[in-house]
């Protein structure tokens, strides 16, 4: 009896569901997945919420009270702190080695700020100033080389006044002449710093872009 049971659960639980009840409890079910998914944590198990969703659906009491509910809540928060801080120490660590062995790379020049860039084809142009508004083709990278943004792919070149974009482009454009073509490398401080720009950039994030200075519009 108890493998027939078995073979019937399993059944069940890849069964597509027919009627209109069964795929708008099935939708429910989804939602509350993807919520699991979204708030995830190493260790988390999905059979507990499961059950809890079923006695609670049943009207029958909790087995946790809502004091032990909240510590668990906070230890839980702590660990996930803690694994998060490790995990940006490391990603800042990463960073650190990357920027400094970049420096050494033959044709890479780093300023007082510490951004550093490579001139791929040298422009003739005029350079903008701080205010200026420039047209500008972009691809930017993570470290690893995985892209986050860019109007290349887009097909679109973007136009900005430069005193409205990072520090690190800001500071690298004024000294791009109209034409030019260079690879920056910005360091945290001269891009979104600890803060980041969620969910995009991470926090500490050494950002990677290839420019080309198409025109200075005004």
């Amino acid at each position: 009896m108890s493998e027939t049971k078995a073979t019937s659960n399993n059944h069940s639980a890849t069964q597509k569901p027919e009627s209109f009840e069964q795929k708008v409890s099935y939708g429910f079910g989804w939602q509350f997945g993807r919520q699991l998914q979204k708030n995830r944590f190493e260790g988390m198990d999905v059979e507990s919420a499961v059950q809890a969703l079923r006695q609670c659906f049943a009207g029958e009491p909790s087995l946790l009270s809502e004091n032990e509910l909240n510590e668990a809540y906070d230890v839980m928060k702590e660990k996930r702190q803690t694994v998060e801080k490790e995990r940006s120490e490391k990603y800042k660590s990463i960073c650190a080695t990357f920027l400094s062995e970049n420096a050494k790379r033959d044709g890479v020049k780093q300023t007082e700020s510490g951004l550093q860039y490579e001139i791929l084809e040298a422009g003739t142009g005029e350079k903008p100033k701080e205010k200026s508004t420039v047209r500008i083709h972009y691809h930017g990278s993570f470290i690893d080389g995985q892209v986050f943004d860019s109007s290349v792919t887009r097909n679109e070149p973007a136009e900005f006044n430069l005193s409205q974009v990072i520090a690190g482009w800001t500071e690298a454009l004024q000294m791009m002449p109209e034409g030019s073509k260079w690879r920056i490398v910005v360091p945290p401080k001269l891009a979104y710093g600890d803060a980041g720009f969620p969910p995009a950039i991470p926090s500490g994030a050494v950002l990677v872009f290839e420019i080309h200075f198409i025109k200075l519009v005004l």
